[in-house]
């Protein structure tokens, strides 16, 4: 019996472009082969397929991830600044992040039941 080929989809963008390959792969494929036989460079030269961040619908996976039919292997473009440096200059500015609404000085008040 002949094993299917899976269908499987790579993702980029950019903050001005996305772009969406699909290609048809062995099932024995790894993340890493399916993006290194991608002509996603053709597109985004600045991409280094040998050692870019990969994920599956915005999780990380591991290099010896099983692809299933269907998977959408996205490249991760490098982060601009450090998370936790940005969080630490804004703490020292005395910013706090937005999360939630209403103002600062807003009480929420609490319904007697």
């Amino acid at each position: 019996m002949e094993t299917e080929n899976l269908h499987i989809e790579i993702a980029y963008a950019t903050p001005d472009q996305q772009v969406i390959l699909e290609l048809e792969v062995t099932p024995e494929s790894s993340p890493r082969d399916v993006v290194l036989q991608s002509n996603i460079e053709t597109y985004f030269p600045e991409i280094d397929k040998q050692t870019c961040d990969i994920g599956i619908f915005g999780k990380a996976i591991r290099p010896d991830h099983q692809l299933g039919n269907g998977d959408r292997i996205e490249i991760y473009r490098p982060l601009l600044a450090d998370p936790k440096e940005v969080r630490k200059r804004r703490a020292a500015e005395g910013m706090r992040m937005k999360k939630g609404g209403g103002k600062d000085d807003e009480k929420t008040e609490k319904a007697k039941v």
